[in-house]
């Protein structure tokens, strides 16, 4: 097995991860617009504002973020100077953008790092209004750690980290063998699309 077979098999796994993670971050793009308007109707309809509202809207935002923000990443809409590498030429452009992701990729470990520790304190305290509503079936209603709002932030970095290894595989693949390319995920996307 080559390892441009084993970048594909990567990739494809991959693809689908990030689906999946599209799927969910829709959802919850959904549910927020639901929240922010529940609490607009009720704020200023029936002048009423509702304590929860607010909060679920920010639990799904992030969570949004955190699960989009890998394929943003692995389609290149991140911002970014292209002018220094585009200068550079093919080899030395190449080289640079390696150095480039892999200085991305420890950038991540460490905002991993502090995202596990913000995880840490989050079990510690709980979310001031959202609550699972078992007082509809008799039982006590348990309020929601706030470490849940935040996992949102190790899962994208994660995800992001593995797109990254992907991006630098592909790097270093092209840098040794200059007939191999590899095609921009997005473009699949927008091809079928259209």
């Amino acid at each position: 097995m080559e390892l441009t077979d084993l970048v594909k098999i990567y990739g494809n796994i991959l693809t689908r991860i990030l689906a999946w993670c599209r799927v969910l971050a829709i959802i919850a793009l959904g549910l927020m617009v639901v929240c922010i308007l529940i609490q607009v109707f009720f704020r200023y309809i029936l002048n009423n504002a509702l304590p929860w509202p607010d909060e679920a809207a920010r639990f799904c935002m992030l969570w949004m973020t955190g699960l989009m923000a890998p394929s943003a990443y692995r389609w290149g809409s991140f911002v970014s100077i292209d002018i220094i590498k585009d200068f550079m030429g093919k080899t030395f452009g190449g080289i640079f953008n390696l150095l480039i992701l892999v200085l991305g990729i420890a950038t991540l470990f460490v905002a991993l790092w502090f995202a596990n520790k913000h995880i840490a304190s989050g079990w510690l305290f709980n979310s001031s209004s959202l609550k699972i509503p078992l007082s509809l079936i008799g039982m006590e209603s348990i309020r929601i750690k706030l470490a849940w709002m935040y996992m949102s932030l190790p899962t994208g970095f994660v995800l992001m980290v593995l797109v990254g290894l992907e991006l630098i595989i592909q790097q270093v693949h092209t840098l040794l063998n200059s007939n191999v390319s590899y095609p921009n995920p997005y473009d699949k996307i927008s091809s079928a699309t259209e």
